[in-house]
């Protein structure tokens, strides 16, 4: 079938409008439309043929169609090889509208500055660098560099492709800058973890939008800079942009770092009074689980769980996880099982929780075909985390030898963790001989951090062997080994305050050792009494 008649006519005006309107037309009316065009011999108007080949394409089924009648035209245009790579491009079809970009230059057509704004976004989602790179150097040749959607795709690509210091090369010498490029070459800081650089950015913003804010907020919450996320999180607010989902799970993230209950509790009303723009998704609903949990708060924690419509294997593993450091390893188990008959298949991460509660629970049996059913039924080749479980597993269970013999026979080579879940087992079953052969294969790796020196020390003690810790003290003197000190977290009037093991510079210290003082007293009083109390009803 012959699509294009011979005669260049212009088309009606009445045959133009109804394309102009081709989004109230179905296939068969654009199919008339096409056959009248061909038996008038119309449709060689390359205008009428254009917006043809735009309204087939407007239908993701016809893309092919609108394809042939771009290719079997004999007078086409810019604008048809534009419109069917826009199309491509709107229908997540980046490597057809690259693809359609080379048959175009292949043909003789030069792309225009539309062309190029279309492509860079197919380079985009492809997160291709050389074609990008490649794009540029074209529309420079080509004139067409300078043109401001040229310049911001080109920035986003760069940023996307974290060739950052290329897209603020070009940011800086664009003279039209909106707040969405602004915010294309924050997020690209953010993500090569140049944070300092993206605040210094965000700071110059002439104006900010809810993107640009939740930019900044994921950024620093990613970076561990909790409090910084805080402090962005509410300044957005009091500058009068709402938050958006982005912006909560961020904030969210530091409240569960932070231990910030006040302000996690403050978000989940605000999802809770904002259904109808924020949805409570898989990402928002993780991230409030997290909080809760690492907030001490379980109950909320499965509640928010329960109320959740969709769960997938990110929200299982949460709270396992959650449940498993609360204590609650049964509950843990009960979930994996409900998870397993729910049919959502566990990750690597999940694994790890679980493997992590059969250790806590002693559960060596069930730890083993766990470990069985992870590699043979899901297909999920063990790694140094999963192995670490299970030797803690075994070793926490008395079974030192199985332990060690697995830590030989590993595919990979162990790591501190796996060594030294095998030597607090030593020390708990007071194994000296092989918590030795273990610490020597430790310094040999460069793996004798403070930790290992402290674990070898209490079995040296456990054993009664008081000349095996003073020569481990005087090993830790003579390298410049220190225990790192700890730190815990606790929010007062939705302030978090740090206190660090032997640190005494907070101002209110003192205030905080006589109230210490003060329990301390009231405790050995009651205790005192209690002792009065029973001696009398003994007599």
């Amino acid at each position: 079938m012959t699509f294009f008649g011979s005669k260049n006519l212009k088309s009606s005006k009445a045959i133009l409008s109804f394309l102009d309107n081709h989004q109230c037309l179905t296939i068969p009316h654009l199919k008339q439309i096409q056959s009248q065009l061909i038996a008038s011999g119309t449709l060689s108007d390359t205008y009428a043929a254009g917006k043809l080949v735009s309204a087939f394409a407007n239908y993701p089924t016809h893309l092919s169609y609108a394809y042939k009648l771009l290719i079997h035209s004999p007078n086409r245009s810019n604008y048809m090889w534009n419109s069917l790579i826009k199309f491509f491009i709107d229908n997540d079809q980046p490597i057809k509208a690259i693809s359609l970009y080379k048959d175009m230059i292949s043909s003789g057509f030069y792309p225009n500055n539309y062309t190029f704004s279309f492509v860079i976004r197919a380079t985009n989602d492809l997160c291709d660098l050389p074609l990008g790179l490649m794009l540029h150097s074209q529309s420079i040749k080509l004139g067409w560099g300078s043109y401001d959607f040229v310049q911001n795709g080109l920035i986003h690509l760069y940023a996307v492709c974290n060739a950052v210091d290329l897209s603020r090369k070009l940011f800086d010498a664009s003279v039209i800058k909106d707040v969405v490029t602004w915010t294309a070459v924050i997020n690209g800081y953010v993500k090569v973890g140049r944070i300092e650089d993206a605040r210094e950015l965000f700071d110059e913003m002439p104006e900010r939008n809810v993107v640009s804010w939740s930019a900044m907020i994921t950024g620093c919450a990613q970076m561990g800079l909790f409090e910084e996320a805080l402090e962005l999180f509410n300044d957005m607010q009091i500058s009068g942009i709402r938050p958006n989902h982005s912006s909560l799970v961020g904030a969210l993230t530091a409240c569960a770092a932070l231990g910030g209950l006040d302000q996690g509790r403050w978000i989940h009303a605000y999802v809770n009074r904002n259904r109808n723009r924020v949805e409570l998704d898989v990402k928002l609903g993780t991230a409030l689980i997290d909080m809760y949990a690492k907030c001490g708060c379980i109950e909320m924690a499965n509640r928010v769980f329960e109320n959740m419509a969709y769960k997938d294997v990110f929200v299982f593993t949460c709270l396992i996880s959650a449940l498993s450091n609360h204590g609650q390893s049964e509950k843990a188990m009960e979930l994996f099982k409900r998870m397993e008959r729910e049919g959502v298949n566990p990750n690597g991460v999940t694994f790890i929780c679980v493997l992590g509660v059969c250790s806590k629970m002693g559960l060596v049996d069930e730890g083993l075909h766990i470990f069985e059913i992870m590699k043979h039924r899901y297909g999920i080749e063990p790694v140094i985390e999963h192995y670490g479980c299970l030797i803690d597993l075994l070793a926490r269970s008395g079974m030192l030898q199985e332990a060690a013999e697995l830590v030989r026979n590993m595919s990979m080579m162990p790591d501190s963790y796996v060594l030294g879940a095998l030597l607090n087992g030593c020390r708990e079953f007071e194994n000296v001989e092989l918590g030795e052969e273990i610490v020597k294969e430790l310094m040999e790796k460069g793996l004798d951090y403070s930790g290992v020196h402290t674990l070898l020390s209490n079995i040296y003690a456990s054993s009664n062997k008081w000349d095996g810790v003073m020569h481990v003290r005087e090993r830790m003197q003579e390298k410049m080994v220190r225990k790192i000190p700890g730190c815990s977290l606790i929010q007062v009037d939705g302030v978090v305050c740090e206190f660090g093991a032997g640190q005494k510079y907070d101002d209110s210290m003192e205030d905080v050792m006589l109230c210490l003082l003060r329990m301390d007293n009231h405790l050995r009083l009651f205790l005192v009494d209690h002792n009065i109390l029973l001696a009398s009803e003994n007599t």
